[in-house]
């Protein structure tokens, strides 16, 4: 081994320090000795420009970052369940933008923030997509819940129901009073009988006046159909006398199971010449489109009061409708029970007995006289302060004649 003090630095043999050894202290020796210096930075790190460039790419991290954040925490918000704990209804006009919408949303506390509702709808591009309309906004809805439901147009709907009988004066007050209705009624009344009896669907804001051009359209069809399907030779002039019948029949009974029964004691008087002697054209041609108050009967000096449409007076057919009839009514008519009967009178129990003799029905009558009578001894002491005094007697369903075909 070559242990020469001078050797050339190979493994195992220490190298030579030039100069002179400086005896160093004790606490010398255990001092740190400095470490090397980094390198200087090159001018090029030192340029405006890269230091510029560094402070854009960080802002932009930190805009992503902060964007990233807002996109989660906004997508919770826009999911979660909402602040309405008992729902509501809510109306989006025509035209109406979505930051309106989202304004109206907030106030009314169907969502926490209009904005997150407003960004949330452009994010998933139904930003022109949502439509007017009167939607049910269900409890705890979320604005994700509420975007789908205004986008799918599924509206808040509403009923309008003309029964079968009423008049034309009683439909179009109902159709004044739906209040989900806006605009005026017509300028003119329809004439009678021309009005659907029908159940109309409609979302609010539609208009009274669309609401009767529907009816009108709808009963003009429903008496056209019905007129071309009906029976050979019936004495009926013209589709206005196939109403015009059609609207007695539906005041006179509302059995189904009867209608065509009723239509055929009808035309079965017209054919013979008999005069009708129908109650409720009595009680049309006293009170008009109005209607009877229901605390008023009929009276025997009724019958004799002369109107256009008091058929226990005139000839044939009134001279207008007295009612809306409906289908089943039109039905009955233009297709009638074959039978030879010319009188019915009520049975007290919500129908009526028919017969094809005066003789025949004049035993209904005295048997239906002899059950109302029964009935009112039974209620006599009730009734006694009520009917005191009381010189002018109601009709009690037929004259005993030929008026059994009133009910």
């Amino acid at each position: 081994m070559n242990t020469n003090p001078a050797g050339n630095g190979e493994f195992g043999q220490r190298q030579a320090v030039p100069g002179p050894i400086v005896p160093k202290t004790a606490a010398e020796a255990l001092r740190p000795e400095a470490g090397t210096p980094p390198p200087r930075r090159s001018r090029a790190s030192r340029s405006q420009v890269v230091v510029f460039m560094n402070f854009v790419i960080s802002a932009v991290m930190l805009v992503v970052l902060a964007a990233g954040i807002a996109l989660y925490f906004g997508k919770q918000a826009f999911n979660e369940p909402g602040p309405s704990a008992n729902g509501d209804t809510f109306l989006v006009k025509p035209n109406t933008g979505v930051q309106d919408i989202a304004d109206q949303l907030e106030r009314r506390g169907l969502i926490s923030d209009a904005r997150i509702f407003r960004l949330g709808v452009r994010a998933y591009g139904n930003d022109s997509a949502l439509k007017a309309g009167e939607y049910e906004i269900k409890p705890q809805a979320s604005m994700r819940d509420i975007m789908e439901l205004l986008k799918s147009g599924k509206s808040v709907m509403y009923s309008l129901t003309i029964p079968e009988g009423l008049t034309v004066e009683q439909a179009l007050q109902r159709i004044a009073e739906q209040s989900a209705l806006t605009g005026d009624m017509p300028a003119t009344r329809p004439p009678e009988g021309s009005l659907a009896t029908d159940t109309l669907r409609f979302t609010r804001g539609a208009t009274r006046q669309q609401m009767v051009d529907k009816l009108l359209a709808d009963q003009q069809k429903l008496v056209d159909d019905v007129w071309q399907r009906r029976a050979p030779e019936l004495p009926l002039a013209n589709i206005e006398d196939f109403v015009i019948l059609a609207s007695i029949v539906e005041k006179e009974t509302g059995r189904g199971d009867e209608r065509s029964r009723v239509a055929a004691v009808f035309l079965n008087r017209l054919a013979k010449g008999m005069r009708l002697q129908s109650d409720p054209t009595i009680i049309y041609g006293l009170f008009g489109g109005k209607g009877k108050p229901a605390d008023r009967p009929i009276f025997q000096s009724d019958i004799q009061k002369p109107t256009p449409y008091n058929t226990y007076l005139i000839n044939g057919l009134p001279p207008t409708p007295i009612a809306n009839p409906g289908r089943a009514a039109l039905e009955a008519v233009a297709n009638p029970s074959k039978t030879d009967d010319l009188y019915f009178v009520a049975d007290g129990n919500g129908g009526h007995v028919f017969a094809a003799t005066l003789e025949e029905h004049n035993q209904n009558v005295a048997r239906y006289r002899t059950q109302q009578k029964k009935l009112a001894d039974e209620a006599a002491k009730a009734a006694a302060a009520k009917v005191e005094g009381q010189t002018d007697a109601p009709v009690d369903g037929s004259d005993g004649g030929d008026a059994g075909a009133a009910q």
